[in-house]
């Protein structure tokens, strides 16, 4: 009966060993130079400026919840364009019904102004 998962577990151990010869290979061959300028935090060219546990507008969470949102259509749509030639006329009145829903919650979030960038 252990036999059967003899593959899993050599699976296991060879992914266990590549995982640790990578991070040991990569500290090995790495520059280890460390300075003032190397250890500030970088953020899009600009110089890091204030305190990191400012608040933030609820606009920035309420944008990437929407993007969120909007972003997982994706992950419906993809499953259904493979299957498209099983499901047919229902598949594409479905999906239809799907993407119009999203567009009235985009309108509506649109409408709402959750869309507006506002300091």
């Amino acid at each position: 009966m252990l036999t059967s998962y003899v593959p899993i577990f050599i699976f296991i151990v060879i992914a266990a060993a590549f995982a640790a010869f990578t991070i040991v290979f990569a500290r090995l061959v790495s520059a280890q130079k460390p300075n003032a300028i190397k250890l500030e935090p970088y953020e899009c060219g600009i110089e890091a400026a204030g305190d990191a546990r400012d608040r933030y507008s609820i606009r920035y969470y309420l944008i990437a919840m929407l993007f969120v949102i909007f972003d997982v259509e994706t992950v419906f749509m993809f499953p259904w364009a493979v299957s498209l030639g099983k499901l047919a006329v229902f598949g594409l009145i479905e999906m239809l019904l799907f993407l119009f829903i999203l567009v009235v919650g985009y309108f509506y979030a649109w409408r709402k102004g959750a869309l507006e960038w506002q300091l």
